[in-house]
């Protein structure tokens, strides 16, 4: 059960387009993204799980669910930061992702941290 939305843990995330892993011929765009967690709280907090909701320009949308992050589940002292870089491949040349992270801090209390949605483009990158 997740008690509350933090203000604590700040997401940045940076898109990039992979064009040697893409195949546009065949509706497959492939994006790399890295996201940097910070602990801006004043207790521990563990990254329990992800949700991801990655939608295409055609409106198609896909969510992810799981455990940790790339096989992790770090936990973060406050002040500190973790950085990761994951994937996602979409059916159109744009679209967006979006998702939150569920968190427990060292009080044993659940809360999610947010990621504000941000654009996954083949002919830009975006920095949030």
């Amino acid at each position: 059960m997740i008690m509350g939305i933090s203000d604590t843990i700040k997401v940045t995330v940076q898109s990039n387009y992979n064009e040697p892993q893409s195949d546009p011929e065949n509706g497959q765009y492939f994006f790399s993204y890295t996201v940097t967690i910070v602990n801006n709280g004043n207790l521990n907090a563990k990254l329990l799980s992800r949700h991801w909701i990655i939608s295409d320009s055609n409106g198609r949308v896909q969510e992810v669910r799981g455990d940790g992050v790339v096989g992790e589940q770090p936990e973060l002292a406050p002040g500190e930061g973790f950085r990761y870089t994951s994937a996602a491949v979409i059916d159109t040349p744009r679209g967006t992702m979006h998702g939150s992270y569920n968190m427990q801090s060292a009080d044993g209390s659940k809360f999610k941290a947010l990621i504000s949605p941000f654009t996954l483009s083949s002919n830009d990158v975006v920095l949030h």
